[in-house]
């Protein structure tokens, strides 16, 4: 596996996002299954490992410290805090600075370890001020119980103000083919302030590896059934990008998840995607993405077939989109 520059860290071009294995997409696997699945992607050369408090309430980083906490020096660790299961048992988004410091301690509780590499704010909570959160999240530092601070879902404009309280490593947000977000400011930002961009969601939960065609599968766990783009008139339309995009990728000798995933690393070297699977065959397909080339023209293509305007449907619903600060005129920003 290829590395790219994660602030101090040198990373695996392709980390993994480990939340589908407790959270999310239905039925997770059990506990030895998935193990056995980080314990391949570590022996296969993926380097990031990103977990959240959130994800499982908890139960994602247990996991991990169960799982990788023997081969703790082999791998970067990031979770996420600010996003947690509350004293009442209900998803919460809270930054104040006391809050922040016991979820870390809760984290690090979990995860078996003395120190996370990489932690995120995982929401700005908007009653809180970015520069107190980010503040609490400097004292860790200061405390050894992180070594960098990540940002998640944020704009360039928030980006900037916590910037100048601590230097942040990594902003993490979703981006790939169907998701352009990121294209309004905060990649542009992340560049200038030399800040790496860590891509959630660079196969678009399943859509562009080609396999997911019958939305009626879902479990009713399953956060797709509320999001719009799986909607059944939404997602029919969107269905008919898939035709052209795998004829892309027979003519490139790649997967479509491969292809979706080499688009994304050859847009800059400061870009590191962190696909999710529960499936050992697809991380391996996964990590072939690194020896996919393309063309100039074969990237003109896949721009022009899949893109804001040809996608039907906003990433997420309206509830949702309120909790994101997002760039000026974001909502709108897909067909």
């Amino acid at each position: 596996m290829i590395t790219r520059k994660l602030g101090q860290f040198s990373s695996s071009a392709l980390g993994l996002g480990c939340m589908n294995l407790s959270h999310a997409y239905g039925t997770p696997p059990d506990s030895e299954t998935a193990s056995r699945l980080l314990n391949e992607a570590l022996d296969m050369g993926y380097s990031l490992f990103d977990t959240a408090a959130l994800y499982g309430f908890g139960a994602n980083e247990t996991l991990i410290g169960n799982s990788l906490s023997h081969r703790r020096d082999e791998y970067i660790l990031a979770s996420k805090c600010g996003m947690f299961k509350n004293d009442e048992g209900v998803r919460e988004i809270n930054g104040r600075p006391e809050v922040i410091q016991k979820t870390c301690e809760d984290s690090l509780r979990r995860l078996q370890t003395d120190v996370i590499d990489l932690y995120y704010l995982h929401r700005w909570d908007k009653n809180v001020p970015i520069e107190d959160s980010v503040g609490a999240l400097s004292d860790l530092v200061r405390q050894g119980k992180i070594k960098a601070i990540g940002l998640s879902e944020v704009s360039a404009n928030t980006l900037r103000k916590a910037h100048a309280i601590h230097p942040i490593t990594a902003v993490q947000t979703e981006y790939s083919l169907w998701t352009r977000n990121a294209e309004i400011k905060i990649l542009e930002t992340c560049r200038s302030l030399d800040v790496a961009f860590v891509a959630f969601s660079p196969l678009a939960r399943a859509f562009l590896t080609g396999e997911l065609t019958d939305i009626s599968t879902f479990e009713t766990n399953d956060i797709r059934r509320g999001m719009p783009r799986f909607q059944p008139e939404n997602f029919a339309k969107n269905l008919k990008l898939l035709e052209g995009f795998a004829a892309i990728a027979r003519k490139n000798n790649c997967t479509m998840a491969q292809l979706a995933l080499a688009w994304l690393l050859i847009q800059d070297d400061n870009i590191i995607p962190i696909p999710g699977t529960t499936n050992i065959d697809h991380l391996k397909e996964n990590a072939g993405a690194i020896n996919v080339n393309l063309a100039p023209e074969t990237i003109k293509q896949l721009n022009i077939l899949i893109n804001e305007n040809t996608v039907h449907g906003p990433r997420y619903n309206a509830a949702t989109q309120a909790e994101i600060d997002t760039e000026e005129f974001e909502i709108s920003f897909c067909h």
